[in-house]
């Protein structure tokens, strides 16, 4: 067993006897089970091969209690970071949960038994105390503030788990190191001394250049560990970042480096986050931890200003180094000298010498514009893998959600746009009218208001994914509630990729026009009640007050509409 940093053993929990493995999963199936959130399955994967240690399960009221005042375990040993099961109040009923209850803990991707949790105890815990202890503020401007709040559950369950297996994963199963498996790497390789890099995001030059100096002054070599559970919203997926990590490692010197994934569930919190950074560090078998500027901060409070100081992280790891057994390497920011085409930290350029720089808002600019990126500040192998993740606005999907009353025209827009966007053929178009999809995708749905919403929701779902593929989407539905319009543009702007492209196009003809207009004679019916329901008769329309764009087709023609539209478009890139 491998010394940790605590002068305790590496906690491995993972069953290898077949016998017991046979046994627990036997006992698995006669006790009650519980689901797991994506935060409590990063945990629960950490605590059972040992990334955690000394944690043999989720924290019990003690030492949750002594973690968030302290720092530190009941028995002393240092944790900052609270690793817990949280739980509602109806669950605990339902299942019949108290004290000395086994529970078996599910995988929520296939409901796989992953552990037993024996229950130790049950505890309220206090979300404001433990935010301001633990993030250092109560703002939800802090993502893991705000999870704590929305999110999680009003009670904590803290237990000792015994490990089933652990949770499989499909997607780069050859990086997925557990600790005792990458020391054995390490041990194989014959190397004594391992500088570990965190990262979240992609690696380009600079980076590439940090590391390396890094590991020349040590004299380490190097393990690069991204995040590949929870990080930050809004961050680049982890598919794309660990294709990027692969085509940056024939940049760095043979036998330099191993590339290892990290299934964590960040906090981003700042200073604790980068002690807890380093406990799972050395857990893995570094010897060194490089911590950065602002390591692991959020970004900005709802003041607008930093939620940690820079240095708050390395002046935290420095003070419990020697306990932690593992050194700091501090981050030094580095910056391009085009004179010499080399990068040297900030505080070691020459008076007067020039340098240069691409911010992350610039570089995302350039992805979006498809603008040139140079080479000084990144690979073209991975600016290949961003552009194949992230193309350019006229390569991306979008969705045209055209609402108004019945009769308004709103169909005709749609097959006229159409036709445009197929004339101009850069994407697929896909045209979603109300009528098809209520036959096609909602034939079970009435007409009553929670049937309304839920096809409005089926429609965003379909757009999105279609968006995502790159899609041109119009949907024509009726749409009449506000509240179904903002929830399917959450959907959209959340799942469709590139960030979501979404337009409202209210086609605001007069109800008096729609009826006039109105062939078929729907209005004329609903007015003799033979149609209940009835949009803009018997049924509210909220008129949408953040339209994009509104038309009418009693006032302009067709193609003046589809043409001001097709203008939105081309002023937002997408054409």
């Amino acid at each position: 067993m491998a010394n940790i940093p605590h002068g305790g053993v590496l906690k491995d929990l993972i069953v290898r006897d077949r016998h017991l493995h046979d046994q627990l999963q036997q006992e698995s199936g006669s006790l009650p089970s519980f689901t797991l959130t994506e935060r409590q399955l990063c945990d629960l994967e950490l605590i059972m091969n040992g990334g955690f240690s000394p944690l043999e399960g989720f924290l019990n009221q003690k030492d949750y209690e002594s973690v968030v005042e302290n720092l530190r375990l009941s028995d002393g040993l240092l944790w900052p970071i609270p690793v817990v099961l949280d739980i509602s109040d109806t669950e605990i009923e339902h299942l019949g949960i108290k004290q000395g209850s086994r529970l078996v803990l599910l995988d929520r991707r296939d409901d796989a038994a992953l552990a037993i949790l024996t229950v130790e105890d049950i505890y309220a815990p206090d979300l404001t105390k433990e935010a301001i202890h633990v993030l250092g503020d109560d703002d939800i401007a802090h993502p893991s503030v705000a999870y704590l709040h929305h999110r999680v559950q009003n009670r904590y369950i803290g237990g000792k788990v015994q490990a089933i297996q652990l949770p499989t994963h499909y997607d780069y199963v050859d990086l997925r190191y557990t600790p005792s498996e990458l020391r054995a790497r390490f041990a194989k390789l014959a190397w004594k001394k391992v500088t570990a890099f965190q990262t979240r995001n992609p690696m380009h030059r600079a980076h590439r250049e940090l590391v390396v100096r890094a590991a020349r002054e040590s004299r380490t070599n190097v393990l690069i560990h991204p995040v590949v559970g929870l990080t930050k919203p809004g961050d680049v997926d982890h598919y794309t970042r660990v294709r990027a990590y692969q085509a940056l490692l024939p940049s760095l010197p043979p036998g330099l480096a191993v590339l290892s994934l990290l299934p964590l569930a960040m906090r981003m919190g700042g200073p604790r986050e980068a002690l807890w950074h380093s406990i799972i560090r050395k857990n893995f078998g570094c010897t060194q931890f490089i911590i950065g500027r602002d390591h692991a901060g959020p970004g900005k409070n709802s003041n607008g200003q930093d939620f940690y100081g820079p240095y708050d992280a390395q002046i935290l790891v420095s003070k419990y180094s020697e306990e932690l057994g593992i050194q700091m390497v501090p981050f030094k920011m580095m910056t391009y000298l085009p004179d010499g085409d080399e990068y040297m930290p900030v505080d070691e350029v020459p008076e007067g010498a020039q340098t240069l720089n691409i911010s992350g808002t610039e570089l995302r600019r350039r992805l979006r514009t498809g603008a040139s990126i140079p080479e000084w500040f990144s690979y073209p192998a991975v600016v290949n893998v961003l552009r194949a993740s992230y193309p350019p606005r006229t390569k991306q999907g979008f969705v045209l959600l055209l609402t108004g009353l019945h009769n308004s025209g709103r169909d005709t827009v749609g097959r006229a746009l159409q036709t445009i966007l197929n004339q101009h053929g850069a994407r697929s178009v896909s045209l979603l009218l109300g009528e098809t999809v209520r036959s096609e995708l909602s034939s079970e749905l009435g007409f009553l208001p929670s049937d309304r919403h839920r096809n409005i929701q089926r429609i965003a779902f379909v757009s999105a994914e279609l968006a995502r593929a790159g899609a041109a989407v119009i949907a024509a539905p009726i749409a009449p509630y506000a509240h179904s319009r903002a929830a399917a543009k959450q959907t959209i702007v959340t799942n469709g990729g590139s960030g979501g492209n979404f337009f409202l196009v209210y086609v605001a003809t007069p109800l008096e026009y729609c009826e006039k207009t109105d062939r078929k004679g729907t209005y004329k019916k609903a007015r003799a009640g033979e149609i209940q329901g009835f949009t803009g008769i018997d049924d509210v329309y909220e008129p949408p007050t953040d339209a994009d764009i509104v038309v009418n087709v009693e006032t302009q023609s067709i193609p003046e509409i589809v043409h001001s539209i097709v203008l939105m478009l081309e002023a937002t890139g997408l054409l």
